[in-house]
């Protein structure tokens, strides 16, 4: 069962290679909200709905360069029932995430790039120990124990401060959001989504079919 479910996660990585860069940026779960000072002109919010595929991962991403505050909150992976918690991690590119053990036996955490197989990292953690890692690209990754091969989750890493994992009836929400030209990109269903939006202030609503 736990290897079916994390199955439906890796399937928003059918297409993970639009979404990876080659360069290097530095730019729950959740990637932790934006500081509310990550921008003078932070004023809107972002309300949209997509038609998803089941699980929808949504990104929003400016179209110019930008800078944002450093996360607020370290992202955090646990094991425990031998099982990852969350089965979906969303983190920000060039930010710590921690890995934990907080299960009562030796688990190792085996992290690869969805797109290109790439091995980010391989490490053991024994009970109660924990391990900090920095996602160098956006993309998905997969996740892995080799100890407990039914032991599975994947992880979204992207630049923007701005992603969701949209609700049961696909809508999703960013605050504080600066003015000026943006992306939304969604990944459901092996499919991946893109609309342009303006950002003014105030609501901005966006539909994505």
């Amino acid at each position: 069962m736990r290897r079916a479910a994390a199955a439906a996660w890796i399937a928003l990585a059918a297409l993970a290679g639009s979404c990876s860069k080659a360069d290097e940026k530095a730019a729950p779960g959740a990637a932790p909200a934006p500081s509310a000072a990550a921008a003078n002109d932070a004023a809107a919010t972002v309300v949209g709905r997509v038609r998803a595929s089941g699980v929808a991962v949504v990104a929003l991403e400016p179209k110019g360069a930008r800078a944002f505050e450093p996360q607020s909150e370290k992202p955090v992976m646990d094991q425990v029932g031998q099982t990852f918690g969350p089965e979906l991690l969303l983190v920000r590119t060039g930010e710590p995430v921690e890995f934990r053990n907080s299960d009562d036996t030796l688990h190792n955490v085996n992290v690869k790039d969805e797109q290109t197989r790439e091995q980010a990292f391989n490490v053991a953690i024994p009970t109660g120990g924990a391990y900090e890692y920095t996602f160098k690209r956006d993309g998905f990754y997969r996740v892995g124990c080799d100890i407990h091969p039914a032991m599975a989750a994947s992880i979204f890493a992207a630049s923007t401060p701005y992603t969701a994992v949209a609700d049961g009836e696909g809508g999703f929400a960013f605050a504080g959001v600066p003015r000026g030209a943006w992306t939304v990109t969604v990944y459901t269903g092996g499919r991946r989504l893109q609309k342009d939006v303006e950002v003014k202030g105030g609501v901005t609503e966006v539909a994505i079919e």
